[in-house]
């Protein structure tokens, strides 16, 4: 039998659920791909596959180290890509700003970036990519 307490513990834990898929099924925040980086002065790239459809924006998160991003190029299936103006020092545990796609055709095909990761003795740092619909 449920006491109070439980009852209050299982409705909470169900409507944080909830929000979570809510918050999936708009489209706020859906993984593209992740990359462990390591050294200093780097290129990487995040293919990502046409099955995650198209995307209106896209944002970094870092983990571990802090990483200064130089450049990124999204890369579309059509072919085309769009150099982001996107020059940014990302802290350790913190993420970008939602940075906006331009066309109508955004299903991404890969993600290329220009980073500089601020690690001590080669230790590396990880770098999400989030995109929004």
């Amino acid at each position: 039998m449920f006491t109070k307490r439980r009852l209050v513990a299982v409705l909470f834990g169900a409507l944080q659920a909830f929000i979570c898929l809510a918050a999936n099924a708009h489209g706020q925040r859906n993984l593209l791909g992740t990359r462990d980086v390591t050294g200093r002065v780097d290129h990487d790239r995040i293919t990502v596959t046409s099955l995650r459809g198209d995307f209106k924006r896209i944002k970094f998160k870092v983990a571990k180290r802090a990483i200064e991003f130089y450049r990124v190029v999204v890369r579309f299936g059509n072919g085309t890509s769009q150099r982001l103006a996107f020059r940014q020092l990302i802290p350790a545990g913190g993420e970008s700003r939602w940075v906006d796609l331009r066309g109508t055709d955004r299903v991404i095909r890969s993600i290329d970036f220009w980073y500089d990761a601020k690690s001590l003795f080669g230790q590396g740092a990880r770098i999400w990519v989030f995109g929004g619909r």
